[in-house]
């Protein structure tokens, strides 16, 4: 499908999902990812497809919501589209291919994880993934596509609640604050106790520490 078909310079966000099934694509389904740029835990993606006729009031990028409003939509999407997927790579799996392949499986892994297959996906960003379904790429897209949007909350709630079981496992790193994010206060934990199994080894701000002897950590 040629790009021109979805430019849009207004904020409907529904406006790429019309312009899809205008065009013969009925099943639209919306793919993000959450957890690219931390130093520990997964990056995890969503996909979903909405149904068009339950628009879903205050679904956003998931950077522009706060947590109650994650939370709340979470709770909606779930409810409410018609299928959703979601997939994950591991730390040692962001270590082994980098952080941009593993992003991509993981995408592919929510797009196959969809109980329904749909007939094209809008990608959040600018990379496509590894699938024989029509695609579909925009930037911001998670601010700009309905779709887009709701896979952004997917993915975002369900990691952040991943990594608050990983703090219950491994409180020394105050995982519930910053997620696995590079704060201060996460830089200066590593600095005293050393990456644990869930730290990405291969990222600045870890590597410089994996000759220290790790926590002990009991993976889940």
């Amino acid at each position: 499908m040629q790009p021109s078909l979805f430019e849009s310079s207004d904020h409907d966000l529904y406006r790429f999902e019309r312009h899809a099934q205008s065009r013969g694509y009925q099943l639209v389904a919306g793919v993000d990812e959450a957890g690219r740029g931390p130093l520990a835990g997964p990056v995890v993606a969503a996909a979903v497809i909405l149904r068009p006729d339950r628009p879903i009031a205050g679904v956003n990028d998931s950077k522009k919501l706060t947590e109650r409003q994650r939370e709340r939509l979470f709770d909606q999407i779930m409810a409410d589209a018609l299928s959703i997927g979601i997939g994950s790579s591991s730390p040692a799996e962001i270590d082994r291919i980098n952080i941009l392949q593993a992003t991509r499986q993981a995408m592919l892994q929510a797009v196959q994880h969809l109980s329904a297959q749909p007939d094209i996906l809008l990608i959040d960003g600018i990379t496509t993934i590894d699938s024989p379904l029509h695609q579909h790429t925009i930037k911001q897209g998670d601010s700009r596509s309905a779709s887009i949007a709701a896979a952004s909350i997917i993915a975002k709630v369900t990691r952040d609640r991943l990594m608050l079981e990983y703090d219950h496992l491994y409180p020394q790193y105050g995982f519930g604050r910053h997620k696995g994010y590079g704060s201060a206060a996460h830089l200066t934990a590593l600095r005293q106790h050393g990456p644990c199994p869930i730290h990405r080894l291969s990222f600045g701000g870890v590597r410089e520490l994996v000759s220290q002897p790790p926590s002990v950590c009991i993976l889940p």
